[in-house]
C-alpha cells in the first residue's frame, strides 16, 4: 500500500534543546514527504527554531506553561481553542515526536484518521495511536541519544541514511542586527569571540559564575579573546552581577531566538552548561565546551568531533584550568579553519 498524506500535524512540544534535536527528523519527514503540506505545533519559543529550520510549511505556536500552570478557566478555554483550530486544518497524518498523554490526545482529536506516537512506557497512551507498523518502544532512553530516539519514531515511514547532526541557517535580517551591535561595542568586529554561557536553568547544573571570570581573565591576557556573556529570561536577574564580574564584557541579555542563533554563528567557541543555547550553538556550526555533572545523561550532548563535553561528579568540581585548555584548544583550531576557508 502505498502510503502519501497530504496535510501533516507534526506534535513538538519539547524543550528548547528538545526541539533543535528533533531537526533531523523533521528533515527526514520534509524529505519523505516533499508534496505534503506540513504543520508543527511547538511550544515557545522553540517555534522560532522551527521557523528557522525551513523544515515547516506552517508552525501552530502553543504557551505550554500557560496551558499547563495558568488559571485554570482561561487554561481550558485555550486548550478548547487549540484542538478546534487543530480540527479546522484537516490534517490527514498526525506525528507525535514527544508524546505526553496530554499531546497524543490532541493527535487524536484533531481528527487526523492516521496517527503515529512516539511509544515511552508511562508517558504514552499507546491505544490512541493507529498507524501499522508502530514504532519501536522507547528503552534504555539514557543510552540512546534523543536525535535517534526522534528517528526512531519514523522508522515505520522507511526513513533511512538521514544526517544525525541538527542544522540551523542564520538570517540576514537578524544576522544584520547583531553586527549592529558588536559594531556598537568596539572591538568586537576585529578579534576572536568567545560566548559564555553562565546559565542553565537549574542551580545544580550551574559552574560558579566566578570560573567564568576567571575563564575570561585567561582568555583576555592570554590569547586577545573578546568575551561576550549571554543571559536568557532565567538568567535575567543576574545581569547586574554580570556587569559588576565582567567590566569590559558585552553582554546580551535580551535577544531573540533568531538573534541569539546569529550572535553564537560569530564565535570562536562557546562555553556553557548543558542548556538549549548549547544546542543552537552546535547547530549553527560554533565549537562548544560544555560543562556535566556524570548524572547528567549523555544521551544529550553534541554529536560531532569538534566539540569538547567535561565531566564531573559535581559540576562545582571542574577546575577553571580545565576548561581554558579546552577553549583554547577548540579556538587555535577554529581559527586554522577559517584561515584556510578564507
Amino acid at each position: 500500500m502505498i502510503f502519501d498524506p497530504r496535510n501533516i500535524l507534526v506534535i513538538d512540544f519539547g524543550q528548547l534543546g528538545d526541539v533543535v534535536m528533533s531537526l533531523p527528523a523533521l528533515r527526514a519527514l520534509r524529505e519523505r514527504f516533499p508534496d505534503a503540506q506540513v504543520t508543527v505545533a511547538v511550544g515557545k519559543p522553540g517555534n522560532e527554531v522551527v521557523e528557522m529550520s525551513g523544515h515547516a510549511d506552517a508552525v501552530i505556536a502553543v504557551d505550554r506553561v500557560g496551558l499547563r500552570d495558568g488559571f485554570k478557566p482561561l487554561s481550558i478555554m485555550r486548550i478548547v481553542q487549540l484542538v478546534k483550530d487543530v480540527r479546522r486544518r484537516q490534517f490527514d497524518f498526525v506525528i507525535d515526536l514527544h508524546s505526553f498523554s496530554e499531546t497524543n490526545l490532541l493527535g487524536f482529536l484533531s481528527g487526523a484518521p492516521k496517527r503515529l506516537f512516539s511509544r515511552r512506557p508511562g508517558r504514552s497512551l499507546d491505544f490512541l495511536a493507529n498507524f501499522s507498523p508502530s514504532p519501536p518502544v522507547e528503552l534504555n532512553k539514557q543510552n540512546r541519544h534523543l536525535v535517534d530516539r526522534y528517528l526512531d519514531v519514523l522508522r515505520p515511514l522507511g526513513v533511512e541514511g538521514i544526517s544525525r547532526v541538527p542544522k540551523l541557517r542564520t538570517r540576514a535580517h537578524d544576522d544584520r542586527t547583531v553586527d549592529a551591535m558588536l559594531r556598537k561595542a568596539k572591538g568586537y568586529t576585529s578579534t576572536p569571540l568567545v560566548g559564555l554561557f553562565p546559565g542553565a536553568g537549574h542551580p545544580g547544573r550551574c559552574w560558579p559564575l566566578e570560573r567564568f571570570v576567571e575563564l575570561a581573565d585567561s582568555l583576555s591576557r592570554n590569547d586577545g579573546v573578546r568575551t561576550i556573556v549571554f543571559a536568557g529570561p532565567e538568567e535575567r536577574s543576574m545581569v547586574p552581577k554580570m556587569h559588576e564580574l565582567f567590566p569590559s564584557a558585552l553582554i546580551l541579555d535580551r535577544l531573540t531566538i533568531p538573534q541569539l542563533a546569529s550572535a553564537l554563528a560569530r564565535l570562536g567557541v562557546f562555553v556553557t552548561n548543558e542548556t538549549g543555547p548549547m544546542h543552537i550553538a552546535t547547530a549553527v556550526g560554533t565549537a562548544v565546551v560544555v560543562l556535566l555533572d556524570c548524572p547528567t545523561p549523555n544521551n544529550f550532548v553534541p554529536l560531532e568531533d569538534q566539540h569538547r563535553v567535561i565531566f564531573s561528579d559535581s559540576v562545582v568540581k571542574i577546575t577553571t584550568e580545565e576548561v581554558y585548555a579546552a577553549t583554547r584548544e577548540l579556538l587555535v583550531g577554529s581559527r586554522t579553519t577559517r584561515l584556510f576557508s578564507s
